[in-house]
């Protein structure tokens, strides 16, 4: 199936963020985009690698003082 193209305003929708954002990623080289004309549109696939790359996992739960006992 087809990828589709999401204009800067449907990109910052899905991020909840402002139109400004996307700009700037696209401005700084940081997720792929396609120019059609002057129109600027993001692949859903290159904004879903975006999403994947930059989520941050949890580490396990760590008992705040684990290290203290393990010295005694």
């Amino acid at each position: 199936m087809a990828d589709r193209h999401l204009t800067v305003a449907q990109v910052a929708e899905l991020l909840s963020t402002t139109e400004r954002f996307p700009r700037r990623l696209i401005a700084e080289r940081r997720i792929a985009f396609v120019k059609v004309g002057r129109h600027v549109r993001i692949p859903e696939s290159a904004l879903n690698a975006f999403i994947d790359a930059n989520t941050v996992q949890p580490i396990g739960h760590r008992h705040r003082y684990s290290s203290l006992r393990r010295a005694a």
